[in-house]
């Protein structure tokens, strides 16, 4: 079975872009808005939009921990930082890779949406 290729336009581009963007400062929101909006609209935006929100939803899992679990022992304070300047990184690389128009897929990232 092949993978069918997806030929974004620009409007399709820029709004994959702005999801994984808006993932910086406003966490799963953004992504959840546009999968919910426009997953019917376009197939490259249901999929990275998708993509966005799993590992939005995978950061705030991460940061729960961190703050709830691993903040007894001290390590968890120490995660926190290292958390967030990943989520900025791979998202900025998420979004110059969908604004080329390609896919991606964030590394460690939990696939709960479907």
């Amino acid at each position: 079975m092949s993978e069918e290729i997806i030929v974004p336009n620009n409007d399709d581009k820029n709004i994959a872009t702005i999801t994984h963007l808006g993932g910086t400062v406003f966490s799963f929101v953004p992504a959840l808005i546009v999968w919910l909006l426009k997953k019917d609209d376009s197939q490259f935006i249901a999929d990275q939009a998708k993509e966005a929100l799993n590992f939005q939803i995978t950061v705030a899992i991460a940061m729960f921990v961190c703050t709830t679990v691993l903040s007894w022992i001290l390590v968890g304070l120490a995660f926190i930082p290292i958390i967030w300047v990943a989520n900025i990184i791979f998202c900025i690389i998420a979004a110059v890779a969908t604004s080329k128009g390609e896919t991606y897929r964030y590394p460690l990232c939990l696939r709960l949406i479907n």
